[in-house]
């Protein structure tokens, strides 16, 4: 019979400490060799290049350029009510870049206003939700024995 000193468990934890230990001592030996090595020397010569970007300022010079035209204004959205030639009340939206000319395009369409106002964008609460599921209430079904005795 043989006579163990160290439990397998204390075996296999000293196992384990000299190789987290070994380990760590490789990279703190790797580390310092790298954080306290010298930088090599470069030339000046390839700290400083020269730009290689050549811009063609000619380019606003040219016929091109000159035929470009701004962007249209953005216009905001209008809800309007109006009533059309029938007195039928009509409602929906339209785009435009003031409320003065909202109202002279609904009045090209044969429209009288009667209601006009700038959409605003986006919500108010963000954190409310875009729908919200609406349960039907529920209605116990009517079964025979019950219609019989509510008949007089």
């Amino acid at each position: 019979m043989a006579v163990v000193f160290i439990s397998p468990k204390k075996r296999q934890r000293a196992f384990f400490v000299i190789i987290t230990l070994g380990f760590l001592l490789f990279i703190g030996f790797i580390s310092l060799g790298i954080f306290f090595a010298k930088p090599k020397a470069v030339s000046p010569s390839v700290v400083f290049n020269k730009s290689k970007i050549n811009i063609d300022m000619s380019i606003f010079d040219s016929q091109r350029f000159r035929n470009l035209h701004d962007s249209p204004v953005m216009g905001f959205q209008y809800n309007y009510r109006a009533l059309n030639r029938s007195k039928i009340v009509e409602t929906g939206f339209i785009s435009a870049e003031s409320v003065d000319e909202a109202k002279k395009t609904l009045e090209g369409m044969g429209l009288t206003v009667t209601f006009l106002e700038e959409v605003k964008l986006g919500r108010d609460n963000p954190f409310v939700p875009y729908y919200t599921v609406v349960a039907a209430p529920v209605v116990p079904p009517v079964t025979p024995a019950a219609a019989s005795s509510t008949t007089p």
